[in-house]
């Protein structure tokens, strides 16, 4: 990987990395350092990555680190939301919106993560594979579990709107 090649994948990637981040830890700070840690690493190791699969070893090393950081069990705020740091949200979607990240705040680290990397990401099933050492069946079948908890969670929420 070139000099070029790393600073195209900051460009491209650091975004989504950091919106995965604190999406999953909801520490505005702690999600910058991870991924500051995530890019480090990158630069380390250029020389044995392979620039097509940058997008991918970034995020398995965002998602390892991010691991470790939950833990060392550092002190996590919750008040501290990815919501605050997004300022894009309509007010029409808002109430929406709080519900669908509560409920998936609620998921348990792997499905949470599952639904971000492919729902919010766009990874494919063999991608989040590789990044959370997991088959492709396993992918399969635990992210069909964590959209059923989250159908559940969204269909309550109508049932109380109606």
């Amino acid at each position: 990987m070139t000099e070029k090649d790393y600073n195209n994948c900051v460009d491209v990637n650091a975004d989504g990395v950091f919106r995965f981040i604190v999406k999953n830890i909801r520490h505005t700070e702690d999600a910058r350092d991870i991924v500051q840690t995530a890019f480090e690493k990158l630069w380390i190791n250029r020389n044995s990555v392979d620039p097509l699969k940058a997008k991918s070893y970034l995020f398995t090393v965002a998602y390892h680190q991010m691991i470790d950081h939950i833990r060392q069990g550092k002190k996590v705020s919750t008040t501290d939301s990815y919501d605050e740091v997004n300022h894009s949200s309509t007010q029409g979607n808002h109430e929406l919106k709080q519900v669908l990240l509560q409920a998936i705040n609620e998921l348990n680290p792997t499905q949470k993560s599952l639904v971000l990397l492919k729902d919010y990401e766009g990874y494919s099933y063999q991608e989040i594979g590789e990044i959370m050492h997991l088959s492709e069946s396993q992918v399969k079948v635990y992210l069909h579990r964590a959209r059923l908890l989250l159908k559940t969670k969204l269909s309550h929420f109508e049932k109380v709107r109606a």
